[in-house]
């Protein structure tokens, strides 16, 4: 029999904010209850932020290079399969709570006046949605109003607020009431994502949550480095992006964000014990990743952009029972949410679709060594969209646009950057930890440059590349090649 699939994305959770993982403060037992049950990656990145790349990589298996998601906006091409359509071809009825801010493709729409034209929060192709919340919230504002909450009808203000409400009225228990409401109705097999905002900005937990971790334990940031890049530079001008500088108000803004993180891991403790409760616990594969992670004031910054890991190090848990052999094994390797998809297909009994760039897990978390496995952790960012509505630029000849970007390969033990306009930085994350310090000398730098070249050749499109015209238009090409 298929499993049920739950995948599960926390908005901008970064990895070390989870009390397995040694965090000193933060109390995650639900998440811990799932990594003890589960394969925990130790290792897990995103592959882009802000959430629609993010998010784009996550649901297609693709990076950024392919996909070309760069922003919060950019619609995503039509003629990609994702994990919703590849549920349905298994036989699930896909199912979305929350959200997935993928922009649909301006030729599937109505006109002009189509509302997806004004949004990036679109659902992804594919799914049946039982709860769709985007901004402005107008359900959950509803039901806050219904239960006698004075909220205005602004998705800001009701977040703002929800220190003030009881936990059980939060944007979190919101969805998952409706989550359970919906799973109380299904039998088995089922697919379904659960799309959490939090923790996501504005840093405001709900009810209980906002007093749970008293700023004055909070640990403080990485502060930025004297010698900087233009880009980081750049970044610290940006007003979303500028972390606070008082000492006080930094504070704040992290015990906030780990509020948020409790207040979702009890939701999610509701969840486990219900499919164990409804006698499906042994019967459900549980994913739970982010789209990114969040710089929470290191080097400067806020929310998540540019090339510090803390944007890209993510949570990643996978819980797939029929290897119930490995519960509470790590995997140490490096990984990335271009792999969902694939192991999600290996699950499901689908082919893991022709333009994946991302590998299945499945070995990794039977304890197995791959035939072939990633050397480094690599993640893109694209900042077009801060120039992208400045003057006239007259297409063909300004490709400015097109120099705004930069890809990091991650290393266990360096990190190289490689910027659009040719420029790049290069850290000895031994020597210095923070990614303060850059290094210089070419014969190491060259190296890591060759590793970029070679990972962005290797990655090049292939849905078709491996078909030929012929015997009806099915064959592959030959495997018996002699000069690979």
């Amino acid at each position: 029999m298929r499993p049920n699939v739950l995948l599960i994305t926390l908005d901008q959770f970064r990895a070390d904010c989870l009390s397995i993982a040694g965090h000193p403060l933060v109390r995650t037992p639900n998440l811990d209850r799932l990594a003890r049950a589960g394969v925990r990656l130790t290792r897990h990145y995103s592959q882009c932020a802000p959430c629609s790349p993010g998010r784009a990589s996550l649901y297609t298996g693709m990076y950024q290079m392919n996909h070309r998601v760069v922003a919060n906006g950019t619609p995503l091409d039509r003629r990609f399969d994702n994990v919703a359509l590849m549920a349905r071809r298994a036989g699930y009825a896909p199912v979305l709570f929350g959200y997935t801010d993928q922009s649909a493709d301006p030729r599937d729409v109505d006109g002009p006046d189509d509302w997806r034209l004004t949004s990036f929060e679109g659902i992804l192709p594919g799914f049946d949605c039982e709860l769709f919340i985007p901004e402005p919230h107008e359900e959950w504002i509803t039901y806050l109003r219904e239960h006698g909450f004075d909220v205005p009808m602004n998705a800001q203000a009701a977040l703002t607020s929800e220190p003030m409400r009881p936990a059980e009225f939060g944007l979190s228990a919101f969805l998952t009431d409706r989550f359970l409401g919906w799973l109380d109705r299904q039998h088995a097999p089922w697919f379904a994502h659960a799309s959490y905002l939090r923790p996501h900005p504005p840093y405001a937990a709900a009810g209980k949550w906002s007093t749970a971790y008293d700023p004055d334990d909070v640990e403080l940031p990485i502060p930025p480095a004297d010698d900087r890049h233009p880009f980081h530079d750049f970044a610290l001008q940006l007003s979303a992006a500028q972390a606070p500088t008082d000492e006080g108000e930094m504070r704040r803004l992290r015990a906030q964000y780990y509020g948020m993180i409790g207040d979702v891991d009890e939701q999610l403790g509701r969840i486990f014990d219900t499919l164990v409760a409804r006698g499906e616990w042994d019967n459900t594969m549980i994913v739970v990743t982010a789209d990114h992670g969040e710089q929470l004031g290191d080097h400067g910054l806020k929310e998540k952009l540019g090339y510090f890991e803390q944007s890209y190090h993510i949570l990643g848990l996978v819980r797939d029972p029929r290897l119930a052999d490995r519960a509470g094994t790590t995997v140490d390797a490096f990984t990335e949410n271009v792999d969902i998809v694939p192991t999600i297909a290996e699950a499901i009994g689908e082919p893991v679709p022709a333009q994946c760039d991302g590998l299945p897990l499945t070995p990794l978390l039977r304890g197995e060594q791959p035939p072939q496995w990633r050397a480094h952790a690599t993640y893109e960012y694209d900042w077009r969209h801060h120039f992208i509505r400045m003057g006239n630029r007259e297409w063909p000849w300004d490709r400015s646009l097109e120099r705004q970007n930069l890809a990091v390969l991650r290393y266990d033990h360096a990190a190289y950057v490689h910027f659009g306009d040719g420029s790049w930085l290069a850290f000895d994350l031994t020597a210095d930890p923070t990614w303060r310090t850059s290094v210089t000398d070419p014969t190491r730098v060259l190296p890591m440059a060759h590793d970029m070249l070679n990972w962005r050749s290797r990655h090049l499109n292939r849905e078709l590349t491996g078909m030929l015209n012929e015997q009806g238009g099915i064959g592959r090409w030959p495997v018996d090649i002699t000069w690979r």
